[in-house]
């Protein structure tokens, strides 16, 4: 399994997890819900992801978009 697979899957698990502890905890979890979004958004102009960082640290093979 590639970087990108890994991102992908990071991304949508932290903001179902962050939906659901907005409906059970406080809405503010809203708030990371929206960082997930514009940080999402960002990577697409830039190719600049943060959490690629992190997987390439733990010996994660890249794919083509964050190379």
């Amino acid at each position: 399994m590639n970087i990108d697979k890994w991102v992908f899957r990071l991304a949508g698990s932290f903001t179902l997890i962050s939906l659901l502890l907005s409906q059970v905890h406080s809405p503010y979890w809203l708030w990371f819900t929206a960082f997930i979004g514009a940080n999402m958004l960002q990577a697409s102009f830039t190719g600049f992801c943060p959490s690629v960082y992190l997987l390439k640290a733990f010996k994660i093979k890249p794919g083509k978009a964050f190379e």
